[in-house]
């Protein structure tokens, strides 16, 4: 039995727990007849979306609801790589120019395309950077890609190849697609990039060879060795400041390392007999290729001795000409290392294109070969800058060190096109 003093107690404990539960009535009345909401503390609250927010807080299912065209959420978003070729011919490089309708690129025609296509909302067309767009290589005015590749998000639609190929020109197509994890950074994870260089055979005849009649030249097989041994000098870790108008002589970055460049059997097209080198490096800073083979031209023909070369990989400021940009073409782009550690996961596939290998060459056939044929026999680009070498002083050095333009990246531009396009 309760003792008189524990009765009266809980006697009193009823009464405070009433009270309360009065109180409670009249403040829910009140509100209900000022048409309030009674104001809940502040604490996490799990919506149905399975997302939790802070009260007062923007719920991130309305953030979503307020996307633009909110049927295509059925579409699963997801990051990928898109292989691209394009002939560069009409176009003033790779990358976009935000507000420079007048210079198109080749980025223009893609993100028009993936809006029309349905893949991405039109909002991401103005910030690119709202899919996470990132290309391997910006190469520059009139440079054509087999193998291009850029990286980014995109809805997952039907059909999505042949819808963003149906609302491009003729001259640029995606080749091929791959999902990839969902931080691979295109420009990032690239190992190394392989380009090729078509140039007319009569780049390698002497200085006094009469270039009225080029298309009758022919290379001969000494000349072909003389070229491909001083190609090969260039292979191993060098620094290439004479190589580029952006690096100063012991800047690190300077510092590139080449894998492999050679000169192919020459053919004949047109009438004319071309060649096509191939340079394969980690990465390459702008007009560094062009200026790879111009100065090896220069020594073949006589304008200077082969020690220029080695001179120009020290801290002097050596003249370095830098051969046209018809006929440069960003091969591959390779993933070495992202493919050993995610090729195999069961989840992904190596980014390799050996499927695509067909259409890659039927579109250079079509489209980037006959462009640098029909171009150089009629503009004749190569003849008209060996005219050039002649004003080049390839002895003479300054003392001067190149200054960086900290507006430029360094990486990748893979040095193509006209100078005032980067």
């Amino acid at each position: 039995m309760l003792t008189s003093r524990a009765l009266v107690t809980r006697v009193l404990r009823i009464k405070s727990i009433g009270c309360l539960y009065n109180c409670a009535v009249i403040r829910l009345k009140m509100s209900e007849e000022s048409g309030s909401t009674l104001t809940k503390p502040q604490k996490r609250v799990e919506e149905e979306n399975g997302e939790s927010v802070d009260n007062g807080h923007i719920r991130k299912k309305l953030k979503c609801n307020m996307e633009p065209n909110a049927d295509d959420r059925k579409h699963p978003k997801r990051k990928v790589v898109l292989l691209l070729a394009y002939s560069g011919k009409g176009y003033y490089g790779m990358q976009r120019n935000a507000g420079s309708s007048q210079f198109k690129t080749i980025e223009d025609e893609l993100v028009t395309a993936l809006i029309k296509s349905g893949c991405i909302p039109d909002n991401h067309g103005d910030d690119m950077k709202k899919m996470s767009f990132q290309r391997c290589a910006r190469t520059d005015k009139g440079v054509s890609a087999a193998g291009q590749v850029v990286s980014l998000k995109l809805w997952m639609i039907e059909g999505l190849m042949e819808k963003i190929n149906s609302n491009l020109p003729p001259q640029i197509r995606v080749l091929g697609l791959k999902r990839v994890t969902g931080g691979f950074n295109s420009k990032n994870n690239c190992d190394a990039r392989t380009y090729s260089y078509m140039l007319p055979t009569v780049a390698f005849a002497p200085k006094d060879y009469d270039t009225h009649n080029s298309a009758a030249f022919r290379l001969d097989p000494g000349t072909l060795q003389i070229v491909n041994r001083l190609f090969a000098s260039y292979k191993g870790t060098h620094n290439f400041h004479n190589f580029t108008s952006q690096k100063a002589a012991r800047d690190p970055s300077a510092r590139r390392y080449i894998t492999e460049m050679s000169c192919g059997e020459p053919f004949v097209r047109g009438g004319t007999e071309f060649a096509e080198i191939t340079v394969r490096g980690q990465s390459f800073m702008m007009h560094q290729i062009r200026k790879m083979i111009g100065l090896v031209i220069a020594v073949v023909k006589g304008y200077s001795g082969e020690e220029v070369l080695k001179r120009t990989w020290g801290e002097e400021k050596v003249d370095v000409p830098k051969a046209p940009g018809l006929g440069l073409v960003l091969e591959k782009v390779h993933f070495d290392r992202y493919n050993k550690r995610f090729g195999g996961d069961g989840l992904h596939e190596c980014l390799e294109w050996t499927v695509e290998e067909q259409a890659i060459l039927a579109f250079k056939e079509a489209h980037i070969y006959p462009s640098i044929v029909e171009t150089e026999c009629q503009e004749g680009s190569m003849v008209s800058w060996m005219a050039t070498l002649p004003i080049h002083d390839f002895e003479a050095t300054a003392t001067g060190t190149q200054v960086k333009d900290k507006g430029q990246d360094d990486d990748d531009e893979e040095g193509n096109g006209s100078d005032s396009a980067l």
